[in-house]
């Protein structure tokens, strides 16, 4: 049981960091995994890395809770419209990845869920980022209200890049809205915001085909989920946090490398 709740301490902590952060949470995970050997039974595993992710999507709703929130009582009516109109655009952006994440999820696990193409995505948007970091021109959009529902459908479509894993669903649309022209600090905060919609659906579709299987569970799994769903809740506010704090004095060419060299960590140890 003491291993079981290391495992969650270290999957949590893993999750809260990288969630936000354009590296993709699930090359690291294919590589504590790799270090670490599960103690834990595959569908429940499955469930925890669901869970885990719901904690680090609080963290969103707690930090800003003030700009997602339209009934603020020092929001006055223009700014509560901006709010309602700042949702359309978060839900207008899911729309893409909903659509292609609903038809075909179960063939993506199956299929592309390996640690080659982990590796190769991982690799790809590397170098991406150092290209689009070196190459851009300024940006035309510096505050998250002047994105438009066009700009934030497109956005969206950048989102469905991220069903490939290693692509990393933060790396994905904060891309898109670098290459769409948004400021650094706006890509990443629409991101933010982007990833709660996103990771409430595709957690409850997770949560209702594990439920809807007959499964139950135990005490200890209970503890599991309850210990790295709170790591991750507790991480992400520092992840989102430093994230917001960097992109304003720094590029992205920094996540570039080191994606690079994760990439060629995870195919040493696929190869091996």
């Amino acid at each position: 049981m003491l291993y079981a709740i290391l495992l969650a301490l270290c999957f949590g902590i893993l999750e809260g960091v990288t969630e936000w952060l354009p590296v993709s949470s699930t090359g690291h995970i294919i590589l504590l995994r790799h270090f670490l050997p599960l103690t834990l039974d595959d569908d429940f595993f499955e469930l925890f890395e669901v869970v885990i992710q719901l904690g680090a999507m609080c963290a969103v709703g707690v930090l800003f809770f003030h700009t997602l929130w339209p009934f603020s009582k020092n929001k006055d009516a223009t700014k509560r419209r901006a709010t309602w109109a700042l949702w359309g655009k978060i839900l207008v952006a899911t729309l893409p990845a909903a659509f292609f994440g609903l038809l075909f999820d179960d063939l993506i696990d199956r299929v592309l869920f390996n640690p080659l193409t982990v590796a190769v995505s991982l690799i790809a948007y590397g170098v991406l980022f150092l290209v689009i970091e070196r190459r851009r021109a300024l940006p035309r959009i510096h505050r998250v209200e002047d994105i438009t529902y066009t700009d934030a459908l497109r956005i969206g479509a950048f989102q469905v890049l991220s069903l490939i894993p290693g692509t990393s669903r933060s790396g994905a649309t904060i891309l898109g809205g670098l290459l769409l022209g948004i400021s650094r600090p706006v890509s990443a905060l629409f991101s933010f915001f982007l990833g709660l919609p996103t990771m409430a659906g595709a957690g409850t579709l997770k949560v209702a085909k594990f439920l809807f299987s007959g499964a139950h569970l135990s005490r200890t799994e209970w503890l599991i989920l309850a210990v790295g769903t709170l790591t991750a809740f507790l991480l992400s506010l520092f992840a989102l946090r430093f994230l917001t704090d960097f992109v304003r004095r720094h590029t992205f060419s920094s996540f570039g490398i080191y994606r690079i060299l994760l990439g060629a960590a995870v195919l040493l140890t696929f190869i091996l």
